[in-house]
């Protein structure tokens, strides 16, 4: 990127859509806290703008000319503020509408992954109203033990790890609570990966090792709970071949600019299986994406000027 489109970029009135109203909020904004400093750090004029059902007039009050969404979660990382922006012909960061849609629903997500012959857990969608049906066992047909999780939630929130019947209606019940739907998915034993993706390029990948075997909210966002190895010991064939199922999944799904792919490799068969695909990966000090940016070489504040300079309209 060149001293003039620079300058130009400097010039922009840029937005940081941060909160929101989603389970995610906390982290939201401690993405667009971080995010709002590097920019800053970097001379660009920016302001963080906290979402809620006037952010329209808000953005145009404001005369924002480029909105670096830093949204997770419902409305902000599913296609819908997304959208908005489109028919308000305001340039943003990341993923289109599409993309965005089609990866926040885990089901249709999978659905499309394993149309591009790419591995992935099997799994089952139920809609939430099945839950409390008298033959609820008998509807279920994936075997224990297995995960249990929101159709379109991020952070883990509502997940559980499914080992005994009796306490699958209870944990289908907990992700209910979060949508109309409930993806149901078998359990892979193994170890727990992740691939950064900026534009369309992988960055080295991680390894994460939960210190309470799970892998959960408090594990993802309280330093100190979680170790990470970068690049992850898994041996180099085995990382370029994750790597490159990465970049087909991103593809599959029509990502752009920055994305996240969680996998499993299993015990067994050292199989790489893909979870999902984050279309807004967190940006907090604890976050995956700039741990394997800062691994390739790329600073936080180089990473997210990176992600200004790629920010357009999308629509299809």
């Amino acid at each position: 990127m060149g001293r003039v489109t620079r300058k130009a970029y400097r010039k922009k009135r840029i937005g940081v859509l941060r909160g929101g109203s989603s389970a995610e909020r906390a982290i939201s904004l401690r993405t667009g806290k971080a995010v709002l400093k590097a920019l800053r750090s970097k001379h660009y004029s920016a302001e963080g703008i906290d979402v809620n059902r006037s952010i329209a007039q808000t953005l145009l009050k404001k005369k924002i000319e480029l909105a670096f969404i830093a949204l997770h979660g419902r409305l902000g990382e599913d296609g819908t503020i997304q959208g908005m922006l489109e028919m308000m012909q305001i340039p943003y960061t990341g993923s289109g509408l599409l993309a965005s849609a089609l990866a926040m629903h885990k089901g249709v997500a999978k659905t499309i992954l394993r149309y591009h012959g790419l591995p992935t857990a099997d799994f089952q969608v139920m809609q939430s109203n099945q839950v409390e049906r008298a033959d609820f066992h008998r509807v279920v047909t994936i075997p224990l033990p297995l995960v249990v999780k929101p159709i379109a939630e991020g952070s883990t929130i509502g997940t559980s790890i499914v080992t005994g019947k009796r306490n699958l209606r209870s944990a289908c019940r907990e992700a209910a609570r979060f949508g109309q739907q409930v993806l149901l998915e078998r359990f892979i034993e193994g170890r727990e990966i992740t691939t950064g993706i900026v534009n369309g390029e992988a960055l080295p990948v991680i390894e994460i090792c939960p210190r309470d075997g799970f892998y959960n909210y408090r594990s993802k966002y309280t330093p100190g709970s979680t170790d990470y190895s970068v690049p992850a010991p898994i041996g180099k064939r085995t990382a370029a071949r994750i790597q490159q199922l990465s970049v087909k999944a991103y593809h599959a799904l029509h990502c752009e600019g920055v994305a996240r792919v969680d996998l499993m490799l299993s015990h067994k068969r050292n199989q790489p299986y893909i979870l999902e695909i984050n279309t807004i990966p967190g940006m907090t000090e604890t976050s995956l994406l700039p741990m394997a940016a800062e691994s390739a070489g790329i600073s936080f504040e180089d990473l997210v000027e990176q992600m200004i300079f790629t920010a357009r309209l999308k629509a299809l």
